[in-house]
């Protein structure tokens, strides 16, 4: 039996709009889209036109930069629009599905009985390499490398995140093929991380040939980052790999069928959701299909991802190709006056100042919790950076998180290296953002530095 490993820092953030554990019926699957803005740092080369047609795996664009790297279509149809913004830079591929989905035939196999270089080119060619993303940076893996461990965390401990188990379940020969092709990736282990306080689920309490770790605490417990950072933490020159258990699934299905399925299911939570369910689409659908209807009169934000770390998208937009849902909160547009003066229980805070604080805590020590209705609403302006001791309280890194920022802010790459910035990744900071007295953008000022760092020692 694996140690369970407890993660004091940080904060669990309740809120109205959870899904139920059920699935809605399906919807006709119409256009999907493909972002290459999803792939951060990637550049992109075109390879079909619009009119043309593909079927599921085919490719669309190749990374210039490692031209292994192919982005590939989740479903067959028509080509019928490629979106550019300035400078002719894609920002999507739309594909009109076919009723009944078509596949590339890459071939079956037995990951096992294969060597890297075979699983490699079997992945790349069919688009899997894409689910890969690289450590330090947070960028998409590169092939020639062999990263030192692969890391997948089994656990979303982010607001409203769904049950790993409802996207999961079912699919347990598919799950153990995919990760006997990433055992075949690293010379290293392929750490799970699951969550010490509740059931894994089938699929991922009876998978074999993985390192199992356990975590306890509060957010964030299940992002993949403060995982590696507790069991193998990344030094300069070492490289690590993340991917998620539902990619894994993908990945299984490829050796099993020789396919590029890339079925998925997802949650659409939020409290200006109607009727919250899991669904099953694929990578890139469009989100209208499961809004229409669906969605209070109230003034909203739709996110692809969490509201910690996902993408604000229109009516119209698609799901992102890395998320898991779909979320859906009021837009805080009214401002509060005085609102920082009155005293609220319903306002969300780990400062002592407001009663929220002591509620939470009355809560804890009752087994209860307690559970926020929250809009978009910074309560505030961006203001002088100051060091508080906030961002500690929810870093669960061996790391000067507010330091690491000003280091940043200042270009300064000596400074950022001995601060720890190969460790960490943009999200690793989405709760500092939260807790953040400054109201400034930390996530998009980690990814600055992360970029600048790419830039200049590669």
């Amino acid at each position: 039996m694996s140690e369970v490993i407890k993660i004091k820092r940080g904060v669990d953030i309740k809120l109205v709009g959870e899904a139920d554990k059920e699935f809605a019926p399906s919807t006709p699957l119409k256009t999907v889209a493909i972002k290459p803005d999803d792939f951060h740092g990637a550049r992109f080369k075109l390879v079909v036109k619009e009119g043309g047609e593909v079927k599921a795996g085919s490719t669309l664009m190749y990374n210039k930069d490692d031209e292994a790297v192919k982005l590939t279509a989740p479903v067959s149809g028509e080509i019928v629009q490629v979106v550019r913004g300035a400078k002719r830079r894609i920002l999507e591929i739309r594909i009109l599905a076919d009723k009944e989905i078509s596949y590339e035939d890459f071939g079956s196999a037995d990951p096992v009985s294969l060597d890297r270089d075979a699983i490699v080119e079997k992945m790349a060619v069919s688009g899997c390499m894409a689910f890969f993303r690289q450590r330090p940076y947070n960028v998409v893996a590169q092939t020639s490398k062999t990263p030192k461990a692969i890391f997948i965390s089994g656990f979303d401990s982010a607001p409203l995140a769904p049950d790993m188990s409802m996207l999961l379940d079912g699919n347990e020969k598919e799950f153990q093929a995919g990760i006997d092709a990433l055992a075949q990736l690293t010379d290293g282990k392929v750490h799970l991380g699951l969550n010490a306080d509740l059931p894994a689920g089938r699929v991922l309490s009876s998978v074999k040939g993985v390192q199992v770790n356990k975590f306890s605490g509060p957010h964030p417990a299940g992002v993949v980052g403060v995982q590696i950072a507790q069991l193998d933490p990344i030094n300069k020159g070492e490289t690590v790999w993340t991917i998620t258990p539902e990619h894994v699934v993908i990945i299984g299905r490829l050796f099993l069928t020789g396919k590029f399925d890339a079925r998925i299911n997802i949650a659409v939570t939020g409290a200006e959701v109607l009727d919250r369910k899991y669904h099953t689409t694929v990578i890139g659908a469009a989100v209208k299909p499961f809004l229409v209807n669906n969605v209070s009169d109230k003034k909203s934000r739709i996110i692809t991802g969490n509201v910690l770390t996902g993408t604000k998208i229109d009516k119209d937009g698609y799901l992102s190709f890395y998320e898991r849902q779909v979320t859906v909160i009021e837009e805080g547009l009214e401002p509060e006056l005085f609102g920082w003066l009155i005293p609220k229980p319903d306002k969300f805070s780990i400062s002592r100042a407001l009663p929220s604080f002591f509620q939470r805590q009355v809560a804890n020590l009752t087994n209860q919790d307690v559970v926020y209705d929250l809009d978009t609403n910074q309560h505030g302006e961006e203001r002088a950076f100051v060091v508080s001791g906030q961002y500690e309280e929810v870093f669960p890194f061996d790391i000067y998180p507010a330091q690491l920022i000003k280091a940043i802010m200042t270009n300064d790459i000596e400074l950022m290296e001995n601060l720890g910035i190969y460790e960490v990744v943009e999200e690793d900071f989405a709760l500092c953002e939260v807790v953040c007295t400054s109201k400034i953008e930390v996530q998009k000022i980690v990814r600055q530095g992360l970029d600048l760092m790419k830039e200049e020692l590669g």
